[in-house]
């Protein structure tokens, strides 16, 4: 099994192109400013991405037809409810809004310029179409499909974004087994991957911190196929294969 034997790299995005990580720490500032004004607690950054982790999960899994702009505003208000301190609305909506701020990888736009000379590459994402344009821009390059959770209408890791994902592809020529899927999140990427029987490779962002961070324990780990602790080192085991 080698990486050149795909066609196709179905692409997470937040958390292995985009460090959403960062971008809602920043993102949250406000809120987490408040709760050591208000309470004299200091939060820690896996303290406020797992308690994001939960509330995004779940409201994903109860309103899965939400906007994922929309979502996150109502994730704020869930953790300020938690946190015990009070905002308005439109400070919702501000961090609803984020998105467009949260960074890329410092990897992400070259690999993903060397791979697209190789494969396909396409985006399985829970973001919406709008927010998703932002992160794009930062990615530099032109995917050649875009499934958002605003296009499905549900989130990973429901089955039916995974069976969208699959007849799109197959309308493009593009067979399961031709498929890499390349993601950091265990939980909405490689366990769905595994049940589909699609091969997986797994970006793994956080190999030198605890937790799960701002995605939900899986339980049982899944399998992988390929492991990499970054995109430019996936580029570089790729660019082995073919001077081997």
């Amino acid at each position: 099994m080698k990486l050149s034997d795909y066609k196709a790299l179905t692409f997470d995005v937040y958390g292995t192109l985009i460090d959403w990580e960062s971008g809602m720490v920043a993102g949250l500032a406000p809120l987490t400013a408040q709760v050591k004004a208000r309470h004299g607690r200091e939060l820690t950054r896996n303290e406020i991405l797992e308690a994001h982790a939960f509330y995004e999960s779940t409201m994903q899994r109860y309103t899965p037809a939400k906007r994922y702009s929309d979502l996150l505003a109502t994730v704020y208000r869930r953790l300020a409810e938690e946190w015990g301190v009070e905002v308005t609305w439109e400070e919702c909506l501000i961090y609803g809004a984020s998105v467009e701020h949260w960074p890329a990888f410092p990897d992400s736009a070259e690999a993903l310029a060397y791979l697209k000379q190789h494969f396909k590459l396409v985006v399985l994402t829970n973001c919406d179409n709008a927010s998703f344009a932002h992160s794009n821009a930062k990615l530099g390059v032109t995917f050649d499909g875009v499934y958002t959770a605003e296009d499905i209408g549900s989130y990973k890791p429901a089955p039916r974004n995974f069976d969208f994902m699959l007849e799109m592809l197959d309308r493009l020529g593009i067979a399961k087994g031709e498929i890499l899927h390349t993601a950091e999140s265990m939980f909405h990427d490689h366990g769905p991957a595994n049940r589909f029987g699609l091969t997986n490779c797994w970006i793994f962002r956080r190999f030198d911190q605890e937790g799960f961070g701002a995605t939900m324990n899986p339980g049982e780990m899944p399998s992988y196929d390929f492991r990499f602790t970054s995109m430019a080192a996936f580029v570089e085991a790729h660019k082995a294969e073919l001077a081997g």
